[in-house]
């Protein structure tokens, strides 16, 4: 149930398709508020203190600066207090006036009454503005645009309604297809294409380009499409007001978006170049792996191939982030893929033909900056070749399983396996391996988590990370 559907409910008499007309006007509010440069404010009769209205919903300008009070919604108010609401209310008629918004502050105040289908009044409608709006040549034009966009027939709001901005240029074209005003934004943007001055031209002139407010016209519905003209890019919004079933005004709306369109190819741009850099990254660091592999194959030492061959897996657990990263536009990644892909890459590296290895993996997904991803790469590297290296002394066969989780707080990563485990005396504070304490210092330092490492069948290593507010 929305806002103003529990304020009409709980506070007005109004019947169930009068509380749906009060819902879709609350929708187009905002845009009604933008055209008019003005505060819109609803109200209805309140059911619950006679002589006293309730305030349904409001909404401010973005195209205008109105010194307006903290948000009303929902509150009552004695007739007595808005005079001019509640005369249009029991008359229907629409009456122009000035209320001190503060002291020694006057604003413009224009009220008009909302109808049901059978010309009930159930509604009135407030538009507040400053006194120098108010004055501002086709001011009137534009508030009848916008009580007209809220009180006659419309189809279904959607996109077309959006607010505005206060760069769009307003057109308002009339029922005989004459432009009746345009804003300074419009003549600005029909200025460059040599076009001085067009209120008073009709859209079925060739040069002002206005098929859009045509087909709105004549298919009385709104439409909006992209145009490129020259080095402009515009989008333009027509939007029919249809009364009686007929097209009585029509609202066109340009957008001049040629810096948004440049920026969103620079955008592609440095996107695909990132995207090229990652590839070549990863091609740069296979090469580095398959030049150590043929350094490991020529040394006689096992000692320098076993260091070799951890340095190639660590290099190539680097190497399956940047693949992650250029198969996708965005610097994020999801974490269980890239401990996938490095559970079987390792494993195929790192096993003796003869051994028999059970690999297990269970990932929810978690989604992590590159950075953070590398860093568990490496981690979920060294970890799942410790396992191998030192878990099954003495085996030919085992288990490594990597199992992700995400828990309300935190992120839970555990490499274990079904090794002969360490001891109860064990202390990675005491331990020497190198891989440790890569493991400890890129959990700590990097991906700011904690490492545990405890036998329990085997060995198993725990990763939490705490959850960031708003991150998967």
């Amino acid at each position: 149930m929305s806002i103003v559907e529990e304020i009409c409910r709980k506070n007005t008499m109004l019947s169930s398709g009068q509380i749906a007309m009060m819902i879709s006007i609350s929708r187009l509010l905002p845009l009604a508020a933008d055209l008019a440069h003005a505060q819109v404010t609803v109200y209805a009769k309140s059911a619950k203190e006679e002589d006293s209205l309730v305030i349904l919903t409001q909404a401010y300008p973005n195209t205008s600066f109105i010194q307006y009070k903290p948000n009303l919604i929902g509150s009552i108010v004695q007739s007595a207090e808005e005079p001019l609401l509640w005369r249009t209310l029991l008359t229907g008629k629409p009456i122009s006036g000035q209320r001190e918004w503060a002291l020694g502050m006057w604003i413009d105040m224009q009220t008009f009454s909302i109808r049901d289908a059978n010309g009930s009044i159930i509604a009135a409608l407030s538009f507040e503005t400053s006194m120098a709006e108010a004055r501002a040549a086709g001011y009137r034009m534009l508030m009848d645009a916008a009580y007209r966009l809220l009180t006659t027939e419309r189809t279904a709001e959607n996109r077309h309604y959006r607010p505005l901005s206060t760069s769009d240029g307003v057109v308002i074209i009339d029922s005989a297809g004459v432009i009746v005003y345009a804003n300074p934004p419009a003549d600005s943007i029909y200025k460059v294409f040599g076009i001085s001055k067009i209120v008073g031209k009709t859209i079925l002139d060739r040069n002002l380009n206005m098929r859009l407010a045509q087909k709105a016209s004549s298919t009385k519905t709104p439409c909006e499409a992209e145009y490129d003209i020259g080095n402009i890019a515009l989008v333009q919004r027509a939007i029919p007001v249809i009364d009686s079933g007929q097209t009585v005004l029509i609202i066109l709306i340009i957008s001049d978006i040629t810096e948004l369109k440049k920026k969103e190819k620079e955008i592609l741009i440095k996107s695909a170049v990132i995207q090229e850099i990652h590839h070549r990254v990863k091609n740069n660091l296979q090469t580095i792996a398959s030049l150590l592999r043929l350094q490991a194959r020529r040394t006689k030492s096992a000692e320098v191939k076993a260091a070799l061959r951890e340095s190639v897996n660590r290099i190539l657990s680097i190497s399956v982030v940047h693949e992650f990263l250029s198969q996708q536009d965005a610097e994020f990644i999801d974490v269980a893929e890239v401990a996938r892909s490095i559970l079987d890459m390792v494993s195929q590296n790192m096993l003796e033909p003869d051994f028999n290895l059970q690999a297990v993996f269970k990932g929810q997904t978690i989604i992590l900056p590159s950075e953070q991803a590398s860093s568990l790469a490496l981690v979920i590297n060294e970890l799942v070749q410790n396992s191998i290296e030192h878990g099954f002394v003495g085996r030919r066969e085992g288990l490594i399983g990597v199992d992700i989780r995400t828990l309300p707080d935190v992120y839970e990563i555990e490499i274990y396996d079904n090794g002969i485990g360490i001891s109860d005396e064990f202390s990675i504070d005491s331990c020497k391996s190198l891989g440790l304490q890569i493991v400890r210092t890129l959990i700590e330092n990097d991906v700011g988590g904690i490492f545990r490492l405890y036998g329990n069948k085997g060995t198993h290593a725990l990763i939490t990370i705490a959850r960031k507010q708003g991150v998967n």
